[in-house]
């Protein structure tokens, strides 16, 4: 099979699509027969061949890697599948990127290479570390490509793989003080509490590990500056082509999908989020043949056809994480969006 190194090419529309390197799926294969899953009916869901998870040099569709993931939470059964997969995820699996970290001086270098070269793992997202004025840390992370809805199986994933990497230099019984998602709380939310070993809140506005920043100057045991060095080196050879940067649209649907919690996000909230003039917004949304009051309902429809697949999350709680402050106001919208009401919508897709 050929590796692809250079951006991945959507044939239905030209544009390039945002990916991530394989090995960020290593080890799936046999964590899904774990559970007993399909192997062929969820790698051929997710239009993914089971041979190309865990190449160290493959680029897949970030898409389709999220989608394989929520897929395989589907058909095994298992809701948390995502959260139990990066907790026993060993960060050198992680190829390139992982063995830079891991060989990095000291915890905060490890996370700073994680950061500083996660744009050449994975495309369309953003990672920080963030050291502010407070007691507290943060690692963050989000996927900023507006096309993918279903990112919670992601997201428990990835910081489960976060939290592995700080554990190479404090030990397994380390734990964050807080884990923050920004999905509505599963069903076996205590299972996460478990994982993490710590309090874990849901509908935050990013997805987030917090601890206190001292674990920051801690060495990390297998230190290698010349391997740090030369994996970096490595990774970066990798993206010797880059893919267009993403559209000034699609970073404003980004932005209300990110602020709907709020409330609704006028197009000045948007403005000022993203640092852009209000007109320009205007225009880049009219060349995509679109008002900014659609583009809000596009973006809460497609969420909330996502969150009431989710069956146990509650209406209002639905209601809330859409921007709307009552629950008869989001019923009005998605009877207009659908021609029925979220109640008789969810019912309609029950297991009978």
């Amino acid at each position: 099979m050929t590796e692809h190194l250079g951006p991945i090419v959507d044939p239905g529309s030209g544009a390039a699509s945002p990916a991530v390197l394989a090995c960020a799926a290593t080890g799936i294969v046999p964590f899904i027969e774990r559970f007993g899953g399909d192997i062929d009916g969820i790698f051929g869901n997710a239009g993914i061949a089971p041979d190309m998870a865990g190449c160290p040099t493959l680029r897949l569709r970030l898409a389709s890697f999220c989608g394989l993931f929520e897929e395989a939470a589907r058909r095994t059964g298992n809701d948390n599948f995502g959260l139990w997969f990066g907790n026993q995820f060993q960060p050198r699996d992680l190829g390139l990127w992982g063995y830079a970290a891991v060989t990095a001086a000291t915890v905060g270098d490890a996370l700073g290479t994680l950061v500083d070269l996660f744009s050449y793992h994975q495309e369309s997202s953003i990672m920080a570390l963030e050291r502010g004025a407070g007691d507290l840390a943060r690692l963050t992370y989000q996927i900023t490509a507006p096309e993918i809805i279903e990112r919670r199986q992601d997201a428990e994933l990835s910081l489960g793989m976060f939290l592995n990497v700080v554990r190479e230099g404090l030990g397994r019984a380390w734990s964050p003080e807080e884990v923050h998602f920004v999905h509505p709380r599963p069903l076996g939310w205590r299972e996460h509490e478990a994982a993490f070993a710590a309090p874990v809140f849901f509908g935050q506005p990013c997805n987030a590990l917090v601890f206190r920043p001292e674990v920051l100057d801690r060495p990390m045991p297998a230190r290698d500056a010349r391997m740090t060095d030369m994996m970096r080196t490595c990774l970066v050879a990798l993206a010797t082509q880059r893919p267009e940067t993403i559209s000034l649209a699609d970073r404003v649907r980004e932005a209300v999908r990110e602020l709907l919690h709020e409330g609704y996000p006028t197009l000045d909230d948007i403005s000022a989020h993203l640092r852009v003039a209000p007109s320009a917004i205007a225009r880049a949304l009219a060349e995509r043949g679109v008002t900014y009051r659609v583009l809000v309902e596009d973006v809460r429809c497609a969420l909330a056809l996502a969150y009431l697949g989710q069956r146990h999350v509650p209406m209002t709680e639905i209601a809330l994480l859409l921007g709307y402050s009552e629950l008869s106001a989001f019923s009005r919208a998605f009877s207009r969006w659908t021609g029925q009401c979220p109640r008789a919508w969810r019912s309609a897709r029950e297991p009978h």
